[in-house]
């Protein structure tokens, strides 16, 4: 968007509608990764159009990777580099997207050279180092150019020898996924074992699951507190056609809305067919007291029924963070408070999401209690407007929009930070507020 406040409006009457949000994020640079490594030409459609997309098609394409992208028709072709990186050396622009900085600092390890990988200031406060571990100890040379255990670093590939290797309580499962997007094309077989808390488990599984969709299998074991993983030599991923699903983190801004104003949600393409662990938060919203209607391809949320009230939680969302903010701000319309644990992770994402919570949550006239993995929110007797900053955070922008349906004067700073994942959110929020 070109404008620098969206103001958000009032929802008078309940919701009815039915929407659609863009292809997942996750799913879309995952499936991205698996297509440049792969033997032969992919397709991809549905794929996400957004700053987090483009920077990964960038760096592939820095990397030698031939690939063409239609934006309006949302359908990539991949032309795969059979597991060998064409170029000897490049410098790569990860912004900062996460999962291009953690997945192809792995991808440049099976590269015979040196690649530089650099991102936003913000970028260089969060953590890879448990992901640099792990890649020299199965064969690649990193260096850090500043600071110990963040980028910017460059990496030294010559090919990863496989072995046996460990996560014990990763700052992301990005960087379990990052060693298991590349594991096929070491010399040997990965064993891996992830042990301790490990901020959003069911992105690991959405990861295999991409990995099997390109021909390649994982034995994947998962326990209280630990998970196992074995890649066995030699596999290779498949070109293929794939079809990316809706964004689960992103539908939830919708799905979250009728809780709000009431009336009833539907996100067309999604359900409980769905790898992704974020469909959970449905459950989350029916804790609260919303009706859930599920479906494999379709989630239905209905708003309290009845002018009965929405209840506030206390929940651990360790495996879907993502959604805090939207509990967050749910959470201020509910009877009682509402407790979010567990969340540490949130705190080395695009911003100190925790922070920024405790500090927009109150301008809206809530009391909010911080603590190290989380949140207590009491919500407010009488809402009051504000204008909310977003830190350059889409989830922050997108989460707090919600707050509009039943807060007069409620405006959103810099909503164009949404184009990190979703880059028309402002457009089809506005289309939900005039469904009939």
């Amino acid at each position: 968007m070109s404008e620098s406040v969206f103001h958000c409006r009032l929802r008078r009457s309940p919701l009815h509608a039915t929407v659609q949000v863009p292809g997942s994020k996750s799913i879309s640079n995952r499936a991205l990764i698996a297509a440049a490594l792969a033997d032969g030409t992919s397709i991809l459609t549905d794929l996400l159009e957004s700053d987090d997309t483009r920077l990964m098609v960038d760096a592939l394409r820095m990397l030698g990777v031939p690939i063409t992208v239609d934006e309006d028709a949302g359908v990539a072709e991949v032309t795969g580099c059979r597991g060998m990186i064409p170029v000897s050396g490049a410098k790569l622009a990860c912004g900062n997207a996460g999962t291009v900085m953690r997945f192809c600092t792995a991808v440049s390890a099976l590269a015979q050279g040196s690649f530089e990988l650099d991102g936003v200031a913000r970028m260089r406060e969060r953590p890879i180092g448990g992901l640099v571990s792990v890649l020299q100890a199965l064969g690649a040379g990193v260096e850090y150019l500043h600071i110990e255990g963040y980028p910017p670093l460059v990496v030294h590939g010559s090919g990863l020898r496989g072995g046996h290797v460990a996560f014990a309580s990763p700052e992301s499962s990005q960087l379990v996924s990052a060693v298991l997007m590349v594991a096929p094309y070491a010399a040997n077989d990965v064993l891996m074992d992830v042990t301790g808390d490990v901020p959003s488990a069911p992105y690991l599984g959405l990861t295999t699951s991409v990995m099997d969709a390109f021909g390649v299998a994982v034995i994947e074991s998962y326990s209280d507190g630990e998970a196992k993983f074995i890649v066995a030599a030699p596999q290779r991923y498949v070109a293929t056609h794939y079809t990316i699903e809706p964004d689960a983190s992103n539908a939830a801004y919708f799905l979250a809305a009728p809780a709000i104003a009431g009336g009833h949600v539907t996100v067309a393409g999604l359900g409980t067919s769905s790898r992704q662990g974020d469909t959970r938060f449905v459950d989350v919203l029916e804790r609260m007291g919303c009706r859930i209607e599920r479906r494999a391809t379709e989630l239905t949320v209905y708003g309290p029924e009845g002018g009965d009230p929405l209840h506030g939680v206390d929940i651990d969302l360790n495996d879907m963070p993502d959604t805090a903010q939207t509990l967050a701000v749910v959470a201020l319309f509910a009877e009682g408070s509402t407790t979010i644990r567990n969340v540490a992770s949130l705190r080395v994402k695009e911003t100190d999401r925790l922070s920024a919570l405790r500090c927009e949550l109150t301008k809206l006239g809530a009391r909010v209690e911080e603590f190290q993995d989380g949140l207590t929110i009491h919500p407010p007797e009488r809402p009051s407007p504000a204008l909310i900053d977003t830190y350059d955070d889409h989830r922050m922008a997108m989460s707090f929009a919600l707050a509009g349906l039943r807060i007069n004067g409620v405006a959103i700073n810099h909503p164009e930070c949404c184009a990190k994942t979703f880059p028309d959110f402002f457009e089809r929020f506005r289309g939900l507020l005039d469904s009939p």
